[in-house]
């Protein structure tokens, strides 16, 4: 027997729509959807955070550290300006201005009056000992000349004559001298001729001396007539030059040379010492200097002469006193000139290799005369020394004990946080209130969840 399947069916208003019956069944459907949906985006989350917080390095997961066991977080090391110290060539030097000036020169003059006829130079030109550099034409007439030869023709005919006349007197001499012997002269006629014999001869030798001083006087002329070619004294570079073609010059009243000839080849330094500084100084001393013409080069030369009186214009009252000093440099390829200023440096002592700390970090002395400098060592431990000190200059001291090359110098005060230390149990404290791992970041995650 079949039971019959009775279906219930709620009657609704005519008009009433259908849809309205299913609305709420899919309302249910969707909010567990959404349920579902969130569950598995926080699950995801989780294996995710569990992932990253894990220590990479581990296999499992570690235990939880308790804050009895969390190390000490060590200090960041402190960041500090240092110097290192070197070796090198240090020297204690006087320090002076000077002048370059013409190491060896000679005026030219001319040794006769007269017209200067040519000028064969210039400045700036080179010229050799024994060149001609100036022409003169004489001022002395010829007539001079003539009179002198005509003078010297007179003499010798006198004395031509006198020679003959001292030789009869000879004669009669010897004449009356053998008549004397045999008593057939007078004592008078002897005499007579003696007398005769002699004044010949005085005659003779009074005109051999007029002769000698005219023949002198002829000779000093014919020099005076190969002067007219002025000749250059030495060799080496016109500097200066007055001469001029036409000009007439005095050999006797001469004010300016001619010219100025100068072996440039070298130079003298002549440099302004303070009295302070120059009993410092010694001949053979070495000096350097440079030139405002050539920066950055340096020429060298040996002190020559201290000059023991003031210089010009020093040592008045009010004034400060300066001396002058003096060396020599070569100049072979004629770079330096006569005028320049220079910069000069006498090197008192100097010592190669020597341990070197900058002059800026020296400080002042104590009063054992030692100075002092802090030192970092390994672990930034900062350590003090004592230092003694030799040579200084403006850039650099020589260190004799208490620093060795390689080691660091604190340049300026020591930090505070080197002076002072950190408690240990400081860091541990400060460490315990961090997480100290992934496992118990996310416990402390969870426990907020």
């Amino acid at each position: 027997m079949t039971t019959p399947k009775i279906e219930t069916e709620t009657a609704l208003p005519s008009g009433f729509p259908t849809g309205i019956v299913d609305k709420p069944s899919r309302i249910v459907k969707r909010r567990g959807l959404v349920f579902a949906l969130s569950l598995v985006t926080i699950l995801s989350a989780g294996v995710v955070l569990s992932q990253v917080l894990q220590p990479p390095s581990a296999a499992k997961p570690l235990p939880l550290l308790t804050p009895a066991t969390t190390p000490p977080t060590p200090a960041p090391p402190v960041k500090l300006d240092t110097l290192m110290i070197k070796t090198g060539d240090i020297e204690q030097t006087v320090e002076a201005a000077g002048k370059l000036q013409l190491y060896k020169y000679a005026d030219v003059n001319a040794q006769l009056s007269g017209q200067i006829k040519d000028v064969l130079v210039g400045v700036g030109d080179d010229v050799k000992v024994g060149k001609m550099v100036v022409d003169i034409t004489p001022t002395q007439q010829p007539a001079k000349v003539e009179s002198n030869r005509a003078q010297m023709a007179r003499m010798q005919a006198e004395l031509a004559d006198q020679k003959a006349q001292m030789d009869f007197a000879q004669l009669q001499f010897q004449r009356q001298t053998q008549l004397k012997a045999q008593n057939a002269t007078r004592e008078e006629s002897y005499e007579s001729s003696r007398m005769s014999l002699s004044s010949a001869s005085a005659r003779v030798e009074a005109i051999n001396a007029q002769i000698h001083q005219l023949e002198a006087s002829m000779k000093q002329d014919e020099e005076n007539n190969q002067h007219t070619q002025v000749l250059a004294p030495i060799s080496g570079t016109v500097v200066t030059l007055n001469a001029r073609p036409g000009q007439m010059v005095n050999a006797a009243q001469q004010t300016t040379p001619l010219m100025r000839i100068a072996d440039l080849s070298k130079m003298t330094v002549q440099a302004r010492v303070a009295e302070v500084d120059v009993t410092r100084l010694r001949k053979g001393m070495p000096a350097t200097f440079t030139t405002p013409g050539y920066p950055g080069k340096h020429w060298s030369g040996k002190l020559r002469q201290v000059i023991p009186v003031p210089a010009e214009g020093t040592g008045e009252q009010g004034k400060q006193t300066f001396y002058n000093v003096l060396f020599e440099v070569d100049n072979p390829d004629q770079q330096l000139m006569s005028g320049m200023s220079t910069q000069v440096q006498f090197i008192v002592a100097d010592v190669p290799e020597a341990v070197l700390l900058p002059t800026k970090l020296l400080g002042k002395p104590g009063a054992d005369g030692l100075y002092s400098v802090n030192v970092v060592e390994q672990g930034q431990q900062v350590s003090p020394r004592k230092l003694q000190i030799g040579l200084r200059n403006q850039q650099h001291v020589q260190v004799l004990s208490g620093l060795a090359a390689g080691e660091q110098v604190l340049v300026g005060p020591v930090p505070t946080t080197l002076l002072k230390q950190k408690p240990p149990g400081a860091a541990a404290a400060a460490s315990a209130s961090v997480p100290t791992s992934g496992a118990q970041a996310l416990q402390t995650l969870t426990t907020h969840q």
